[in-house]
């Protein structure tokens, strides 16, 4: 007897609930590039690394999209948003700032409670810095971090074994060198990525940019111990990571209804009408695709 072909076995098993969509919807398939250096960096961490003396590394990577050039390799000892803070403004110092940063939807950069803002961010925002989340259940959208952390493994950290950070360091920084500087890139006509990189023009500032308001805007500071800010006699809900921070209170375009604003971005809603906050204001994740 000959058997179905796999056609119609899928088509029986989707009509009978056998078969559901993949998590996160269909997959990225079309590729990206910005069009010119620090349009956009690709950040993310590689998967941790045990040193000889126990401890773990979690190498921090910083790709420009444009360029395939390594601008960061950190040897971090963890994923903390002060410990990566601290390591990109030396980038930042060096290279200049990107208009925007691509990342996952983990921390530091994401939060594990679903909230839409960090306090990350908010630092990201005063340097005038955005940043773009992969959709999730998408890995393949970050493609140009995920084959760097390839050739990384394939080029570095294979069957070696490094006693300490420094020394873990110390092999990064060299093997920077050769891939930014040496190594033919496939995906840049067998150039090298220092051929098509350029530091930006927008230089660290030496203190950091606070929002500015026009005068008449109604201003509030969220408190410093909740996530309220004070209007119209009452409490309302505001993200948590802006607490302490400056923020405009906008009216929109129904009666009743106001608009909670850090610089030029909404973060936040009120609806007299309701007598309720919204907390946040949703964003769709990026869809964009693998490079």
């Amino acid at each position: 007897m000959t058997p179905p072909a796999p056609s119609v076995v899928h088509g029986i098993l989707k009509r009978n609930g056998r078969i559901h969509p993949a998590v996160g919807g269909a997959p990225a398939d079309r590729r990206f590039e910005r069009p010119a250096p620090n349009d956009l960096w690709q950040m993310d961490f590689k998967g941790w690394i045990r040193l000889s003396d126990g401890r773990r590394c979690h190498p921090l990577t910083v790709v420009d999209d444009h360029s395939r050039y390594a601008v960061g390799l950190e040897a971090c000892s963890d994923e903390r948003g002060a410990t990566v803070k601290a390591r990109l403004e030396r980038i930042f110092r060096r290279y200049g700032l990107p208009e925007a940063f691509f990342v996952d939807n983990g921390t530091p950069w994401g939060d594990p409670s679903g909230e839409r803002w960090t306090r990350f961010e908010v630092w990201l925002l005063k340097l005038g810095i955005g940043l773009i989340h992969a959709r999730p259940y998408h890995p393949q959208s970050r493609g140009k971090n995920e084959r760097f952390h390839r050739t990384l493994t394939a080029e570095v950290l294979a069957l070696r074994r490094f006693a300490s950070f420094p020394a873990m360091q110390r092999a990064f920084d060299a093997w920077r060198v050769t891939y930014n500087l040496d190594r033919p890139h496939e995906a840049l006509d067998q150039e090298v990525p220092a051929s098509r990189y350029r530091p930006s023009p927008r230089s660290m500032p030496a203190r950091l940019p606070e929002p500015r308001y026009d005068e008449g805007e109604i201003v509030r500071t969220v408190l410093s111990t909740k996530d309220y800010v004070s209007f119209r006699g009452q409490l309302w809900k505001v993200p948590g990571a802006f607490r302490g921070e400056r923020v405009a209170i906008r009216p929109a375009s129904a009666d009743g209804r106001f608009g909670v604003f850090f610089a030029a971005h909404r973060i936040a809603e009120i609806d007299l009408t309701r007598q309720k906050g919204v907390g946040h204001v949703p964003e769709h994740p990026s869809a964009m695709s693998p490079g």
